[in-house]
Parts: C-alpha cells; structure tokens; sequence
C-alpha cells in the first residue's frame, strides 16, 4: 500500500516505522527543511515504549531517556504522591525530543522522508488520494494520514471548521539546560499559587529540563526569562525550588520555549475512506497531563494493527475513528480533571487516577 505522511515530528515518523513494518511504501511529507522537534523533552509510558519495540527501536530509545518516578510537591516542598496506586502508574521515561526524532527518522529511512514538502490539500480520486503540494507536485497514494499538528492542513479539509483555539490563557515556558548540581532525580511537578505548576527532570546524564506552565495567565510582560521566572516564584516558598529558578535565570533567552497553549476541539470526523488523522492532528490537547505524545503513538499501534487485520481499508478507518474517538471522550474528561485540582493532594490524586487508567486500559496492539 502507497501511504503518504504528512507530518515529519515524533508521531508521524512512530506511524511510518510501524507501517513500513507490514509493507506499507510509506512517503512522509515535512514542512521544515530538517527533521526537528518542537519542544525540549517528552514523556513516553509503557503503552508508548511498547510501540517502540515493536519497531525495532525500544532499546535505543530508553537508552536515551531516563526514568522518572513521579512525586508531586506543594510550594513548600512537600513531597507527595496519592495513596492506593501501583508504583507503575508513576513511572514514565523522560527522553529528548530533538535524539528521539533523529533515531525515529533512521528507523524510518531518511530517503522516505521528504523534507521542505508542503502539502497543500488533497482530493480523493476513487481508490486513491492524490496529495497536492506547494510546489504544484503530486502524490497519489492508498492511503493519507495527518500527523501535522494541532495547525493541521489536513484535518483543515477533512472536518471543516476544526480549527486549534488558544487554551484560554495557559502558557508554557520550558528549555533544556546542561545538568549541574541540582538533585538528578528532579522534582517532577510542584503545584503552587495563581494555578501555577512546574519543576525540573533529568532528560540524560548531561541535560535537565526544566518546565513551568500557568492558566490564567493574565498579561505578559518582561522578557521570555522575566515571564518564567514570576511564575516559578508561584513554586517557590522558603528557599523550595532555588535550582528551578537559578536554571532559568541563568537560560539564554533564545533557547526558552514560550507557548501559548493550543487544543482542537473533538472534529465532526477523524477518517473518510482514504484519509486518516492521528496525534495531535487529531486531538491536541493541552500538555497538562504529559501523555499526549504516547497516546499519538497509541494511535499509529492501533491504525497500523487494524490496516493489517481488515483487507478494506475504509472500513479499517472507520473502526480506528470508532475506536479512537471513543478512547479520547476518557482522556478529555481525565484531563479536565486533572486540570481543575486546586492543590497538589488533589493534582496527584487526579493524575494518578488517570494514569492508570490509560495504562489498564491501553489497546494491546
């Protein structure tokens, strides 16, 4: 099957991989003029690391990672962690995004990927779909998938008026910085003031990274640095947290990530007979709740075992969507939850609640 990709970050190269794997010709189409990452570290759960391996790629990516064990602080420092779950419903692996999407884009094959390729549109032309770029070119394929982000063209044309909304004054700032004399173990998440949360993790022996994100925002003043750091003093009471603010006093200011956060609301459709939307394409949701990277990958697992299982592959389609969408009416209420949690008792209580719940209930693909 000719399968073209549009969206070169980590779930759509995860979708190429796999597919490839079953004999899929796959093609993936990115925007940029290299493989790249949007972001500095990312958060892979079993269910994640599970598709990896089924690639060929699990050893190398744990390699590059390390596990964090999660605990949740209050801004004083206290340490805690909901009572009644598994150790496992704690544990995740931090791993670089920029080495993670050089390793996914090898095991894909780098003359697969198509690199400064914009799609534009594509037309559904009987059995196939032809793929229309920026540069009048075309590519006819069996099958399109979307992995282009919440900003995704595809979805654009495929559920008109499904466009991303700002998660209404909910920022982010986050950067990876040599790692120093900060506890290597981190502080995974502090719940402070103002509905403020942030902390830093070890991504590999070398880097830490370090994270605050705040709803309600209100204005923005200062420089990117100037920004960060009022927020983290939301997490900081009685000398808690001094490496947190130290490491962003002392981050360049070209090399902070500030974001103003975006979701998609749930579209009319996820599929028609020839076109597919996985990852954040699909369903960007706001990064509160670290899984939205695993729960793409879950997607591509689930797409790829269903292309193999049914010969048709509009009806493999509309079994993902059914599936999928399904799943993500979950993960929307676990998040709103989680959002919500007024201090850090609760927050843990409500993350936890929703890690094992994605856990237990992953699809075994």
């Amino acid at each position: 099957m000719r399968t073209v990709i549009v969206g070169g970050g980590l779930v759509g190269l995860t979708a190429a991989a796999s597919l490839g794997l079953t004999g899929h010709e796959v093609t993936v189409l990115e925007r940029a003029p290299q493989v790249r990452a949007a972001g500095a570290g990312i958060g892979l759960w079993p269910n994640a690391l599970r598709e990896f391996d089924r690639i060929g790629v699990g050893a190398a990516v744990r390699a590059l990672g390390r596990e964090i064990d999660t605990w949740f602080h209050d801004a004083a420092g206290r340490r805690i962690r909901a009572a009644g779950f598994d150790a496992g419903d704690h544990r995740f692996l931090l791993v670089p995004r920029p080495a993670l999407n050089g390793l996914l884009a090898d095991a894909v094959g780098r003359d697969r990927i198509r690199l400064d390729a914009h799609a534009t549109g594509y037309t559904e032309d009987g059995p196939e779909v032809v793929v229309h770029l920026a540069d009048g070119s075309e590519l006819r394929a069996d099958l399109l998938i979307g992995a282009d982000g919440v900003y995704s063209r595809v979805r654009a044309q495929l559920a008109p008026g499904s466009d991303a909304v700002p998660h209404a004054g909910h920022y982010a700032w986050r950067a990876l910085v040599p790692a120093r004399a900060e506890r290597p173990e981190g502080t995974v998440l502090t719940v402070g003031a103002d509905r403020t949360r942030g902390g830093y993790a070890r991504v590999s022996d070398g880097q830490t990274m370090w994270m605050v994100n705040q709803f309600e925002t209100g204005p923005l003043t200062g420089s990117k640095r100037d920004r960060a750091l009022r927020r983290a003093r939301n997490l900081a009471e009685a000398g808690w947290h001094d490496d947190l603010l130290r490491m962003i006093a002392e981050t360049p200011e070209e090399a902070i990530l500030e974001n103003q956060i975006m979701f998609v609301p749930p579209p009319e459709r996820w599929t028609s007979e020839r076109v597919a939307l996985i990852g954040d394409a699909a369903h960007g949701l706001s990064p509160h709740i670290s899984a939205g990277g695993t729960l793409g990958i879950e997607d591509a697992g689930v797409l790829r075992a269903l292309l193999a299982d049914e010969p048709d592959t509009a009806k493999a389609l509309a079994r993902y969507e059914a599936a999928r969408g399904a799943r993500f009416e979950e993960v929307r209420a676990h998040a709103d939850a989680v959002e919500r949690a007024v201090d850090a008792e609760e927050f843990a209580e409500r993350y936890a609640a929703f890690s094992h719940w994605m856990l237990t209930t992953a699809p075994a693909t």
